[in-house]
């Protein structure tokens, strides 16, 4: 895979909704949303205002990033909906938000989150596998954060569950930067 052309194109962004532990988590993902609006980008994200998710879409957002949010109605009733978002789809099901943020999305982004997070990156790692679509998959391994999953990726190349061809699709930096500079050619 190579990265996309500088036309503006959609991020989908996975992460956690809480903001974690760490300042750092937060301070990474308000760089994230920065960094898709300063390239021209456009997000999409799973319509929540809490935690790293509402970090990265106020970041868009406030760098003037189109925001598009695919909310399942089953979080609807927990008031989560992010109000101020440029688009907010509302879909049956976890299953068809995960379907609609891949059609709209030209590349995936993965910031420190929990099992939903890691759910959502790695179908869309599972979809890259099987030829589903060509898109980069990209984590952002802030402060280590994904050091244990990389590893357990890692034992699976060497116990022959993986192919190490297929291993290299999950690509991994350390920051919103570098995974931005993934999506986007510079000029």
């Amino acid at each position: 895979m190579t990265p996309l052309d500088s036309r503006a194109r959609r991020v989908a962004v996975y992460c956690g909704s809480s903001d974690g532990n760490h300042p750092i988590f937060l301070a990474e993902a308000g760089a994230l949303g920065a960094a898709i609006a300063a390239s021209g980008l456009e997000m999409v994200y799973g319509g929540a205002c809490v935690g790293l998710m509402r970090a990265v879409a106020d970041a868009a957002l406030a760098g003037g990033a189109r925001v598009t949010g695919v909310l399942p109605q089953l979080l609807a009733g927990r008031e989560i909906a992010h109000t101020g978002l440029t688009a907010l789809e509302m879909v049956p099901t976890m299953h068809e938000r995960k379907a609609r943020m891949a059609e709209l999305a030209d590349a995936f982004v993965a910031l420190p989150g929990g099992y939903g997070t890691l759910d959502e990156m790695l179908e869309a790692v599972t979809w890259a596998q099987l030829g589903l679509h060509d898109k980069p998959c990209i984590l952002i391994n802030t402060a280590g954060y994904w050091d244990g999953l990389l590893a357990f990726l890692d034992s699976t190349v060497a116990a022959g569950f993986l192919n190490a061809k297929n291993r290299k699709l999950l690509r991994v930096v350390a920051t919103a930067a570098q995974a931005i500079d993934l999506v986007v050619v510079r000029p």
